[in-house]
């Protein structure tokens, strides 16, 4: 049960970390998965570190509230002095503390993960208590009940107060063990920390996304998400004119009109005023929704015309059969990352060449597309412009205002080839929280040499593909400290350690580093076949955790199999409490290499070597056949095609990490090189920027190749060891 429970509460509070830290900590709500990488070298240490004597969970509720007390003093802000990639600062008065990333992320990084070292050392003690696949098999389940835990309160939008009120709830078993005065004083911290997040939440709405704040400034009502204006409410007619421009062009004349990215309503009541006969409004966030219907000026979720439908933009024309008049991207900018696995904005897969060719298949023989945001650089709207002749097969028709942080309209689709001449330029722009005065707008003119994004490199917001350098300095600096990190915990401090210091597992480490780059890619790109909410991305995760629990049992009933096969020896006995010697491992010269899987009456199959190539072949598969390659008429059927697809190498980097998890000498130290060589898969997903999505199927074959490879040289040894002891 401790197994469990201590398994529930690190994968329970690595999520609601990610959710919450980056609602305070703005530059986090781009690089979420520094708190996932900081996690997994937090819970690695902390099996590392499983055998020391000292009790390091005592300490939780202490590192606890000092985490919540930084994010709420520091106040951090966004200070990247780049033009190649875009970030979103405030906008706001707000007293910001300016801090360069390659500062901040490494002290943040380490703070998180101290705090999950004192949680998963007691995990860590749990997993060597228990024999290693059993184990394993109850870590998955408290890892999914995790999951399951934090998709619950996200569905149900419950504030931060519950998210840590149920971590404390998790902890408390552990840190009340012992001396009473120090089971009260953490019992006060952890009620301490409550206090503060319940104080930081004050007059927030939590969406699955963002923390949202409003309030009224004149005639507007201000949305702000994760301390950053997002979006303002008022009457159509007072807002900026490219709400209006496809109807001012066209004329009243459109009758079917989608509206992606509809957030609180501007854009519906835009187009109910010019005359829409049914508008289908479509929006990621619940909650902005829910606002706009409550709170816009013009209640354009009221008329019976809108239909409101809350999904993924993408998934929603992958799902639609229905063809629209007009097609609107609303003023579409997330401000947050699609999932801690990577670094994709929540809206990149919106603007990529294929999605375009989406929207264009959804048109009308009459009908049109508009495209309008302020895009901060001109390179940014080369790219969208690229995009758009590359998806439709034509010039689009636009223009920019350079001195409005690069506002650009621009229309496409087959209605452009009815207009007899341009329609004369906008004069100015009046907007909310910007100058008053003239911006004429200039004819929108594309470098053809900005590449466009594609599902395979959706980084919308860097110019071209390569890997700034605040990225590669934050990443050099969380690499120095994890190596410093692993380098103490498995330092020799015999006074204070259980038993003798384990050897370093480069097996184990490398099948972490390829399962964390499959993962991330098999859940990026899963946004693509069921969208980029909160739920998939919660099912991607909790399908990979499914696949790996049922490689896990799959290993499990075929070792017992092999376990009761007529004539097979009894294993060995154990050496120590905590320790198994594994058949297979330390055996005689000329012994056969154990089988994976033996029946009676069965064809065995013999070593990792046939899995391994089974999942190189399905990695091969996967990079030849791209989600979206094999188009399908049945819904089910695809998502039964591409599901199997993407999940099935997972199957199998589970069933060769059970097997050789099975035989493990060291279950907490070996889980633990396993968690840091995730940790580093991790860093590894930031090469995309490089070569795109589907490269990092290389890296998953190479990591797994020299997996095998490591295993069977420190076979040898171990043979060539018992040669030397025999002689």
């Amino acid at each position: 049960m401790a197994l469990f429970v201590s398994s529930f509460l690190v994968l329970f509070l690595e999520t609601a970390l990610i959710r919450w830290m980056p609602a305070y900590v703005r530059l986090l709500a781009y690089f979420s998965n520094f708190i996932l990488l900081a996690s997994f070298l937090g819970i690695g240490v902390g099996c590392l570190v499983a055998g020391r004597r000292r009790n390091l969970l005592v300490w939780f509720p202490l590192v606890q509230l000092a985490v919540i007390l930084a994010v709420d003093l520091l106040r951090l802000e966004v200070a990247l002095p780049s033009t190649s990639t875009i970030y979103f600062s405030s906008g706001t008065a707000e007293a910001v503390v300016p801090v360069e990333s390659t500062l901040l992320l490494p002290l943040l990084f380490t703070s998180v993960a101290a705090l999950f070292v004192t949680v998963a050392q007691r995990m860590g003690r749990e997993l060597s208590g228990k024999p290693p696949l059993r184990a394993y098999v109850i870590n998955l389940l408290g890892s999914l009940t995790g999951v399951a835990a934090f998709a619950l309160v996200s569905w149900l939008q419950l504030p931060p107060l519950v998210w840590f009120g149920v971590a404390s709830a998790a902890a408390l078993p552990f840190i009340v063990q012992g001396r009473r005065l120090v089971a009260a004083a953490n019992i006060v911290l952890l009620a301490c920390a409550l206090a503060i997040v319940h104080r930081m939440e004050a007059g927030s709405l939590w969406s699955p996304y963002y923390r949202i704040t409003i309030f009224q400034d004149r005639s507007d009502t201000v949305v702000e998400v994760n301390h950053i204006f997002h979006q303002s409410m008022a009457p159509v007619a007072t807002k900026e004119y490219f709400y209006q421009w496809p109807y001012t062009v066209f004329g009243d004349s459109f009758d079917e009109v989608l509206i992606l990215g509809a957030g609180t309503g501007t854009d519906v009541a835009a187009a109910l005023g010019h005359g829409a006969k049914h508008v289908t409004a479509v929006d990621i966030d619940p909650v902005i929704l829910r606002l706009g219907a409550e709170r816009h000026p013009d209640r354009p979720y009221s008329d019976p015309r809108v239909t409101v439908i809350c999904d993924d933009a993408r998934h929603f024309l992958r799902t639609s059969t229905n063809k629209y008049d007009l097609v609107v991207f609303a003023l579409i900018d997330s401000l947050t990352v699609q999932s801690s696995f990577s670094g994709v904005r929540l809206e990149s897969y919106m603007f990529t060449k294929e999605s375009f060719q989406a929207v264009r298949d959804h048109l009308s023989p009459r009908g049109a597309m508009v495209l309008y945001n302020y895009f901060r650089e001109k390179w940014l709207v080369d790219r969208l412009a690229n995009t758009a002749a590359d998806a439709f097969g034509r010039e689009p028709l636009g223009h920019v205002h350079r001195d409005r942080a690069y506002l650009a309209v621009m229309l496409e689709g087959p209605r452009l080839a009815e207009l007899a001449a341009a329609p004369p330029l906008p004069p100015d722009v009046l907007a909310y929280g910007q100058s008053q005065a003239p911006s004429p707008a200039d004819r929108l003119s594309r470098d053809p040499s900005v590449a466009p994004a594609t599902d395979d490199w959706p980084f919308l917001y860097m110019r071209s593909r390569q890997l700034p350098r605040h990225y590669v300095a934050a990443l050099a600096l969380v690499l120095t400290v994890s190596a410093l990190a692993v380098w103490l915990a498995r330092g020799d401090r015999g006074q204070t350690r259980r038993g003798p210091p384990t050897p370093w597992s480069w097996h184990f480490f490398l099948l972490g580093a390829g399962f964390m780059l499959l993962e991330t890619k098999s859940i990026v790109q899963f946004a693509l076949l069921w969208g980029s909410t909160w739920s998939s991305a919660s099912l991607a995760i909790a399908s990979v955790l499914v696949m790996a629990l049922a490689s896990a049992l799959v290993a499990g009933s075929v070792s017992e199999k092999c376990e009761h096969a007529p004539g097979r020896p009894a294993p060995p006995a154990q050496n120590g409490p905590n320790s198994q010697v594994v058949p297979g491992e330390a055996r005689l010269p000329g012994a056969r290499e154990p089988v994976l899987g033996r029946a009676p009456g069965r064809v065995a199959i013999r070593g990792r070597v046939p899995v391994a190539a089974a999942l190189l072949a399905l990695v091969a598969l996967n990079y030849l056949v791209p989600v979206g390659r094999v188009t399908f008429e049945s819904r089910a059927a695809e998502s039964l095609f591409y599901g199997l697809l993407v999940f099935s190498p997972v199957f199998c980097a589970g069933l060769l990490f059970s097997d050789s998890f099975r035989r493990s000498s060291s279950t907490a130290a070996d889980f633990g090189a396993n968690l840091l060589g995730a940790m580093v898969g991790g860093v590894g997903e930031y090469l995309s920027l490089l070569a795109g999505y589907r490269s990092l199927l290389f890296l998953v074959a190479a990591c797994y190749m020299l997996a095998i490879a490591s295993r069977r040289i420190a076979s040898r040894r171990i043979a060539d060891c018992g040669l030397r002891i025999a002689d």
